[in-house]
C-alpha cells in the first residue's frame, strides 16, 4: 500500500476542488493518502513513497523558502514535479525560452528590478521593435501588468492606455519598491468571448481540456486571497490548439513532466498563443473531465513503485 502525499498549504485545503476526487481515485486503487502542508515543519517527508504538489498556492510570497523546501523534500521522497522543473516553471521568464524555441507566446516585455519603470512602460505603449521582449508586436487598447513570479492572478491588473499613471504606480511598486521582476503584456480581446483553452498533459500525453473564462476585470483592483475565482467549463481543444500545445510541451527543457497544463489564448490574428505553462501546482478541474482523476491516480501509483 503506497503512502502518497498530495501537498497543499493550510489555507488552501478547503479550497482545492481537485483534492477530493484525486484522493478518492487513489484510495480506490489501494493507496494511503495524506494532504500535508509544504510549510509544516513537523511533516516527515521520508514517510511518503511519493509527494505531488497540489495546492501550494502561498509559495509566491515565500519563493526562496519554497524552493529550498522542494530540495529537502526531494532528498527524502520522490517529488513531482522535480525541483529543477519547479525552479524553471515558477518564473515566467520561461516564455522567453519558448519563444526562442519557435513556440508562439503572448507578446511580453519583462521589466527587471533596477530598470526605469517609466521608460519601460513608455516604450511598451509606443510599440516598435524594442517594445516587446518576446512574441510579435500587435495593436492593443488595453494591457496587463503582473509579476514574473506569481500565481492565481495575484498582483496582476488590467489597464487602459489612459490608465498609464495607475499602471506605472503598479509597475514601480513591483520592480522598484519590492525588487520583483514584472511583465507587460497586451490584453488580447479574444479572451472576452472565447476565453482560454487549458490542455492538461500527463506523462507527456494529452489528458483533457477545459475553458477558462476571463479573469482580469477593468477597475477591479488586485486579487485578494490565494487566487481569483475562475469560470470553468468543459471544452475540446481544437486542432491548432493541440498542435501548439504539443510544440510547447516538446520545448520544455526537461524530461516530460508528470503533469503540465498549457493555457492558450487567441491573438489578434486568430491564432492560438501560449499564455502560461503550468507545471508547479496547476488546477486540473477533474469535475469537467470524467476519468481524468483516475488517469492521474494510476500514474501516481505507478511512480510510487508499489
Amino acid at each position: 500500500m503506497p503512502h502518497i502525499a498530495l501537498v497543499s498549504t493550510f489555507d488552501a485545503l478547503a479550497l482545492d476542488e481537485d483534492l477530493p476526487p484525486l484522493v478518492d481515485a487513489l484510495v480506490r486503487r489501494g493507496a494511503r493518502v495524506s494532504t500535508p502542508c509544504w510549510d509544516d515543519p513537523a511533516v516527515d517527508w521520508s514517510s511518503f513513497d511519493l509527494a505531488v504538489l497540489r495546492s501550494t498556492w502561498n509559495y509566491v510570497e515565500r519563493i526562496d523558502e519554497f524552493r529550498a523546501w522542494t530540495r529537502r523534500c526531494a532528498q527524502q521522497t520522490r517529488l513531482f514535479n522535480p525541483p529543477d522543473v519547479l525552479d524553471w516553471n515558477t518564473d515566467k521568464h520561461y516564455l522567453a525560452h519558448l519563444h526562442r524555441a519557435g513556440v508562439p507566446v503572448v507578446p511580453t516585455r519583462f521589466v527587471e528590478p533596477g530598470a526605469d519603470p517609466g521608460q519601460a512602460l513608455r516604450q511598451f505603449l509606443a510599440g516598435g521593435p524594442d517594445s516587446l521582449s518576446v512574441g510579435r508586436n500587435c495593436d492593443f487598447d488595453q494591457f496587463v501588468v503582473k509579476p514574473s513570479i506569481g500565481a492565481g492572478s495575484r498582483d496582476a491588473a488590467r489597464y487602459r492606455r489612459s490608465d498609464a499613471d495607475s499602471a506605472l504606480a503598479h509597475l514601480s511598486r513591483l520592480v522598484s519598491a519590492e525588487r520583483r521582476s514584472a511583465m507587460l503584456q497586451p490584453y488580447l480581446a479574444s479572451v472576452e468571448t472565447a476565453g482560454e483553452t487549458a490542455l492538461v498533459y500527463y506523462d507527456g500525453v494529452p489528458s483533457h481540456a477545459f475553458r477558462k473564462g476571463p479573469l482580469l476585470r477593468l477597475d477591479a483592483g488586485l486579487v485578494e486571497g490565494l487566487f481569483a475565482p475562475e469560470e470553468i467549463s468543459a471544452r475540446e481543444a481544437t486542432d491548432d490548439e493541440r498542435l501548439l500545445a504539443a510544440a510547447a510541451h516538446a520545448a520544455i527543457p526537461f524530461e516530460p513532466p508528470l503533469y503540465a497544463r498549457l493555457d492558450m489564448i487567441r491573438d489578434g490574428w486568430g491564432a492560438p498563443v501560449i499564455l502560461e505553462l503550468e507545471m508547479t501546482e496547476p488546477s486540473m478541474f477533474f469535475a469537467h473531465a470524467p476519468g481524468s482523476a483516475d488517469r492521474l491516480a494510476a500514474l501516481l501509483i505507478a511512480r510510487s513503485g508499489a
